[in-house]
């Protein structure tokens, strides 16, 4: 008796059928989709743009010096005058940013110093200035 080949090929009418199937389910039920419409809230007043951060520089001496925008120069400046001059810039903008910079070589009491007073002064947005591409010696 001759055994029988087994047969190497999917019979695939039946997953036509199926598709076809849900090809007419789909065509049927999509008109029956209702579109929702989103209500976005609206806005009162759009925030101001970013302005550029205020660097208050610490000198290994002590010395403050004070560069209001990044293209302006630097004006040494006392404690107190720094604290006026960067109280009557959050006055005029409350979303103004300050950055110390300071070298290595100070102290980190002083540092913290200045830190303390910009955040006693009313600035809500204070960073530390690091070094970047400097090996560590």
């Amino acid at each position: 008796m001759r055994q029988r080949r087994l047969m190497n090929q999917i019979n695939v009418v039946p997953y036509i059928d199926v598709m076809l199937v849900l090809l007419v389910i789909f065509m049927v039920t999509a008109p029956m989709i209702q579109s929702g419409s989103v209500n976005l809230p609206s806005v009162d007043k759009v925030p101001a743009p970013p302005t550029d951060a205020m660097v208050v520089q610490v000198k290994p001496d002590g010395e403050l010096t004070l560069r209001a925008t990044s293209n302006a120069t630097e004006k040494p400046l006392n404690r107190k005058d720094l604290i006026g001059a960067v109280q009557a810039a959050v006055s005029a903008n409350p979303g103004q940013s300050v950055i110390i910079a300071a070298d290595k070589s100070v102290k980190y009491e002083q540092v913290m110093n200045t830190l303390n007073d910009l955040r006693n002064a009313g600035v809500n947005k204070v960073g530390l200035q690091t070094q970047i591409g400097q090996s560590a010696r």
